[in-house]
């Protein structure tokens, strides 16, 4: 039943999307801070109807954390497609997730996608990734926050892969903090028992902010495995708290 909820949400918010988008266009062509705003409000709302219809209940930790009033680099493990619905339900600023460069030929979810200022990465093209990471300091320095998993694939495994250190060039570039996120329980959701939807507890817990410039010459040189570690060490402390 949660599955075909869903399938029959994302039906119906389709055929809405299209008056949405063109409505957001517009907006766009007068105030394309309003239009990230907008297109955000609409699709965490979409989300949340989702996350609702699949029966996850969510625990947030750490918002205090994130700095108000500046952007950030979120920097998260991944291990369900549910990763960005947790995140985007989440996160209390303007951001827009990195996502592999397949999604950009999807319709209707690139469009999306396109308004909220996501970045499609190409990971097996150097030139054209260091173009998205590029464009990500360019969102950063307009106070857009980004939203990265450097693991560049969901891991199957119980431990993350490892982190791309090139990943988190763009807080490097830009000086902003990065904030460590990890994300428990995710892929009980739906990878654990494909193709069923299935209820489970969710914690996202944001981490302290961590900025480039004040680590030392070791860890900023390898500053993937030091962001991943806090994020290893947070995710063995939120196990105990998963419920289901």
């Amino acid at each position: 039943m949660k599955t075909l909820l869903t399938l029959l949400f994302l039906l119906i918010f389709f055929i809405i999307s299209i008056p949405l988008l063109i409505l957001e266009t517009i907006i766009g062509k007068i105030n394309p801070h309003a239009k990230a705003r907008s297109s955000q409000g609409i699709v965490v709302t979409a989300f949340r109807i989702i996350l609702s219809f699949c029966g996850v209940k969510k625990t947030v930790l750490g918002l205090e954390n994130i700095p108000k009033d500046e952007a950030v680099l979120y920097v998260s493990n991944h291990r369900s497609y549910f990763d960005i619905l947790i995140g985007y339900t989440s996160v209390p600023t303007l951001t827009g997730f990195v996502a592999k460069k397949e999604m950009a030929h999807i319709p209707f979810i690139s469009w999306w996608m396109r308004f909220l200022n996501c970045l499609f990465l190409d990971r097996d093209n150097v030139r054209e990734g260091l173009k998205t990471i590029l464009e990500g300091v360019e969102l950063i320095k307009k106070g857009y926050s980004v939203f990265i998993s450097p693991e560049g694939t969901r891991s199957q495994d119980s431990d993350m892969l490892p982190f791309k250190e090139g990943s988190l060039k763009m807080a490097e570039k830009t000086g902003c903090a990065i904030i460590p996120v990890s994300i428990n329980n995710t892929d009980n959701i739906f990878e654990n028992h494909i193709p069923w939807i299935k209820r489970a507890h969710v914690v996202i817990e944001f981490g302290k902010p961590v900025y480039p410039g004040e680590l030392d010459k070791e860890n900023r040189k390898f500053i993937g495995s030091y962001v991943q570690n806090i994020i290893r060490e947070t995710l063995n402390r939120n196990a105990s708290l998963v419920k289901f």
